[in-house]
């Protein structure tokens, strides 16, 4: 059974140095370290408890009653284990990171094709230096003058001085 838990919780510890800062390789390094001797000590350990010979006590203990006593509480004694309350939310938030990460690679990919059209514009459009005003304003639109917003630039208007 310990060995079926551990199996259900290993982790890719490779993919994980990946993504670990270099000024946190300290902790991460101790990490893993307590992580594999929790591990090992996990696995060193029996897969059910070892089974207690109550017959070998009777005949070496001399008091009558005691180890009937003891055997009566030791089978009434229920150690509970631990509920687990933590998983589900970590599988919800699990769920809205990768939706969120999905949605950011598909905004990406968006992202990606307009710069590809925007590049592809840049390489296909006339050097700067033998550029005209007009070719400018083409390839540009932005920098064409607006003549009604702004009539007399480059000069203020003189009710503006």
């Amino acid at each position: 059974m310990a060995g079926r838990r551990v199996a259900l919780k290993a982790l890719d510890w490779v993919a994980f140095a990946e993504r670990v800062p270099p000024n946190q390789r300290g902790m991460f390094n101790a990490l893993k370290s307590r992580s594999d001797a929790i591990a090992a000590k996990l696995t060193s350990l029996p897969e059910t408890a070892t089974v207690i010979d109550w017959s070998f006590y009777r005949g070496a203990v001399a008091q009558a009653g005691m180890v009937d006593e003891f055997e009566k509480k030791f089978s009434a004694l229920l150690i509970p284990e631990p509920v687990d309350t933590q998983t589900s939310t970590i599988n919800a938030q699990e769920a809205e990171s990768s939706k969120s990460a999905s949605a950011y690679v598909e905004g990406s990919k968006a992202r990606i094709a307009q710069y590809e059209t925007e590049l592809n514009k840049f390489k296909n459009m006339i050097p700067f230096d033998q550029m005209t005003i007009e070719d400018l304003n083409d390839t540009f639109p932005e920098t064409k003058l607006d003549k009604v917003k702004y009539p007399y630039w480059p000069h203020k208007p003189i009710s503006d001085l």
